[in-house]
């Protein structure tokens, strides 16, 4: 293709253009995922439901590793509206964001009283849903159901940006670019031009060193044409997260078992973890922070700390370690024996405190 010719792509490529190149890329080159439908097959509405939970705010290799086991836990939406709230939380173990496993738990028994076990397939009830919103109930519609509708995640927004040259950083930017990505429904395979742009966006238009020789849309992208791809979407300043401290008390008993509670309802709620002091955003004091202690004993302060990031603040916490001497404990108290830890719903918070400890969390099952 002569220069000439690819500088007219840049500025005349056509949706219907774009469609047909992103289609025959992703004919030959889409990935091989185990909620996709394959060739011949129809898509589960079930398990683009749970894929789409999942892989909010986790990446698409984390939720590979996990996927077959949940869905062998949870065959069918029934089953996993059926379920204990605990038993949903302990299978999600090393997703992460626990708020979703609740929320997905919550969408299912709505969807089984409220639709009769049947993924609605109309914008008003999916958003009604708990744990829905526009990115998740558009998704569902184009993959599930076939409709023309374009999910537009971080993904499609980079391949977005580059491909119509957008200089406006994000967040502003979001609403022009989800306006193009609308541009681009295709009413015969709806499903497959969601899946192709987040394709295209993950492996080949990356954060970071796009592979622009591989895409086919090359000819028609302004940010490769301009030699901008790899700095576009501009991202606005980055808010710098409140950093909380709190000690946490790994409690054994003369039988090696440890001593856990289960959080109440909000951050990680329903999982088991370690009792701690509250988190707070000030230097940590020792001496407040031991009147939260189980039970009285002689603790041990661990020289080192762990810290944990969550989406609104970073946690560090120092880890106090004692024995249990026959007092009595909070009625909220839960005894495991270290071999046994594999029942509990732990967060990898928990997790981290653990092998600080020199107790091996439980193998991944």
């Amino acid at each position: 293709m002569s220069a000439k010719t690819e500088t007219s792509r840049v500025i005349e490529a056509s949706p219907s253009w774009l469609i047909e190149r992103l289609l025959a890329w992703y004919d030959a080159h889409g990935r091989d995922l185990p909620w996709r439908a394959r060739a011949g097959e129809a898509p589960s509405a079930y398990r683009v439901l749970l894929s789409e939970f999942m892989l909010q705010q986790t990446t698409v290799a984390t939720v590979k590793s996990r996927y077959a086991a949940f869905l062998a836990r949870f065959p069918t939406l029934e089953a996993l509206a059926a379920a204990d709230e605990s038993e949903v939380l302990h299978a999600w173990q090393g997703l992460g964001y626990y708020r979703r496993a609740r929320a997905l738990h919550a969408c299912a028994r709505a969807i089984v009283e409220q639709h009769g076990a049947r993924v609605p397939s109309d914008e008003g009830p999916l958003r009604a849903l708990p744990g829905i919103g526009p990115y998740t109930a558009s998704a569902i519609r184009a993959i599930a159901h076939g409709a023309p509708s374009v999910p537009v995640d971080g993904n499609v927004m980079r391949v977005m940006a580059r491909l119509h040259g957008v200089e406006k950083p994000l967040p502003g930017a979001a609403p022009e670019l989800e306006i193009l990505a609308a541009q681009l429904p295709c009413p015969e395979r709806p499903g497959h031009v969601a899946q192709a742009l987040m394709d295209l966006g993950a492996t080949v238009c990356r954060p970071r060193r796009p592979a622009c020789l591989v895409c086919p849309w090359r000819p028609a992208c302004r940010a490769h044409r301009a030699g901008t791809a790899e700095r576009l979407p501009r991202q606005g300043p980055e808010r710098e997260r409140p950093l909380r401290r709190g000690l946490a008390f790994l409690l054994r008993r003369p039988d090696g078992a440890i001593l856990f509670r289960r959080r109440p309802p909000g951050l990680l709620g329903g999982m088991h973890e370690l009792p701690s002091s509250p988190w707070r955003e000030e230097t940590l004091n020792l001496e407040r922070a031991l009147a939260h202690a189980p039970c009285a004993t002689g603790w041990r302060l661990h020289p080192e700390t762990v810290r944990h990031g969550f989406t609104h603040f970073v946690l560090e916490l120092a880890l106090a370690e004692g024995r249990a001497d026959g007092a009595a404990l909070a009625p909220d108290a839960v005894w495991c024996p270290s071999g046994e830890l594999d029942r509990l719903a732990l967060p990898t918070l928990m997790k981290k405190l653990l092998r600080l400890g020199g107790v091996a969390p439980p193998a991944r099952r």
